[in-house]
């Protein structure tokens, strides 16, 4: 099993004139201490569930190129991407400039989207979930056509709301064949089945038996569509409070290992989460310490480098 971690909050003590200084010194320990991938969210409000609108949110592609420069290893991408947020080219620039400047780390995280406070709030076109669906599949064809070849493709591109003439990308991702596509959600009739058309890898919430219920419906989608499920890495997203010292509040080592593991025999094969209070990084280091050794050869193992 490969660990990700996911930084949805940038609310850390010294206020907004230290969140550089803490979110450097956040993403190199991750790094060192063997995080798999690094993720950060694609919003410009904080959301529900962590915490009031008015809280710090950094623009994701700027926090990851920033990550890139602090980083060697871990890949590094957005959990996820809100199609309606950028055109289709833009998209697929940011995230080859990203693969390009990080020595080719970068992952192409992507989905329907879903906050229209935040999209009405600041002027984004918020269209309906179909439409963002379309155009969710616009991209992710545009994806596949603009990665291929020395230079993208000179063939047009005709979607449902795309017209676009010369796919034209130089210079070209590193990644080979192409960043890793990741579409984040678990609808059943859509989400997964653009995954099992078009995507590398998916992204679900939830335990383990619902983790087996996506990656069952997922099963079928790559039946129908003709794809091999094994080529496609199963990812999961969740949280953790950590335990610094023993007896201290949170989970110990002994209890995130029993976790992860009943995550991989569910079928995940990377676990991406988010760590309360994550700027005190010994909870990092500890983790890469005590866990991260010990879960390397749980599960399945995953298609993606």
């Amino acid at each position: 099993m490969k660990l990700g971690l996911q930084i949805p909050s940038f609310t850390w003590p010294g206020g907004d004139a230290a969140i550089g200084e803490t979110f450097a010194r956040i993403v190199r320990t991750a790094d060192e201490v063997g995080f798999d991938s690094i993720w950060v969210m694609d919003h410009f409000f904080q959301i529900r569930g962590v915490g009031p609108a008015e809280e710090p949110m950094l623009e994701g592609y700027g926090a990851l190129h920033y990550a890139a420069a602090l980083t060697e290893r871990a890949r590094l991408g957005l959990m996820v991407g809100g199609v309606h947020y950028r055109e289709p080219a833009l998209w697929v620039k940011a995230a080859t400039t990203l693969d390009v400047l990080s020595g080719g780390r970068a992952w192409f995280g992507i989905g329907a989207g879903w906050n229209e406070d935040e999209s009405r709030g600041l002027g984004f076109p918020f269209p309906t979930l179909r439409e963002r669906f379309e155009r969710l599949e616009d991209t992710l064809r545009f994806a596949h056509d603009m990665w291929s070849g020395e230079h993208g493709t000179e063939a047009p591109l005709d979607g449902s709301h795309l017209h676009a003439r010369r796919l034209l990308n130089s210079p070209q991702a590193l990644s080979r064949p192409h960043p890793p596509i990741l579409v984040g959600g678990g609808g059943e009739r859509r989400t997964l089945r653009l995954v099992a058309r078009y995507a590398d890898a998916c992204n679900v919430f939830g335990g383990p038996d619902q983790l087996r219920h996506k990656y069952a419906v997922l099963r079928e989608h790559c039946e129908i569509e003709g794809r091999d499920y094994n080529a496609i890495e199963k990812t999961n997203l969740s949280s953790f409070d950590v335990a610094i010292t023993p007896g201290g509040p949170g989970s110990t080592a002994g209890e995130m290992v029993d976790r992860f593991g009943a995550l991989a025999e569910a079928g995940s094969q990377h676990t991406i989460f988010s760590i309360r209070g994550v700027d005190q990084v010994k909870k990092l280091e500890r983790i890469g310490r005590d866990v991260i050794t010990q879960v390397r050869g749980l599960g399945a193992p995953s298609p993606i480098a």
